[in-house]
């Protein structure tokens, strides 16, 4: 018995060790003027065992006060998108993009049926009644991903020790730049490491369509 006990502490040991290694990342993004930066897709990528993947999940876009709620949603392959209208007008959602194309109208009230995005990459999505209205779709497998919150900061716990190449996408970012990259952070077992990514962005267009469309 006592040899049986040692084995099992022994296998608990080796089941917790990867998690005592595991260290701490924190990201806050900036834009030009130092203030925090909302809905941006932080990507963390090395050679480390990927994340532990849990089945495909259904994500809701909602479509209230005449904006697409999030403004950008992340997926994995294999997610699906529902959009929901909670306005009181009817909505024609549209994607041209090479990801995955698609064009429907959500009456008031109703929901799309689930899509299925099973290839990587930035969705835009619109409205061909309403020009203002915009959403993005980040769809990748990268073992880890997340957007900024309200203090444009994330945190990635339990991440295996090891260097990874960090990366940044916001909407707002100038037309044809790539993700930012803070390449060779190396995460040590145990410990929190800290990245700040200032950006320098662009004037966000749903301001001025929620004034010009206050009475919705």
């Amino acid at each position: 018995m006592r040899r049986l006990g040692g084995l099992v502490l022994a296998a608990a040991w080796l089941a917790l060790a990867p998690l005592a290694r595991a260290g701490t990342l924190s990201v806050a993004v900036t834009d030009q003027a130092g203030r925090p930066v909302a809905d941006a897709v932080v990507t963390v990528i090395g050679p480390a065992a990927p994340a532990v993947r849990t089945a495909p999940a259904t994500r809701t876009i909602d479509q209230k006060s005449l904006t697409f709620m999030p403004f950008v949603e992340v997926l994995r392959p294999g997610d699906s998108v529902v959009f929901h209208n909670s306005d009181a007008t009817q909505h024609h959602v549209y994607s041209f993009s090479p990801v995955k194309a698609f064009e429907f109208v959500v009456v008031p009230g109703a929901r799309s049926t689930p899509l299925v995005f099973d290839k990587t990459g930035i969705v835009a999505v619109g409205c061909n009644i309403h020009d203002g209205m915009i959403s993005y779709l980040y769809v990748t497998d990268a073992p880890f991903a997340a957007r900024t919150d309200a203090r444009g900061r994330v945190a990635f716990d339990a991440l295996p020790a090891g260097t990874y190449d960090v990366r940044v996408w916001q909407p707002r970012l100038p037309p044809g730049r790539p993700d930012l990259r803070q390449k060779a952070v190396t995460i040590a077992g145990g410990e929190a490491q800290s990245l700040a990514f200032p950006l320098t962005l662009r004037p966000d267009p749903r301001r001025q369509f929620d004034r010009e469309h206050t009475h919705y």
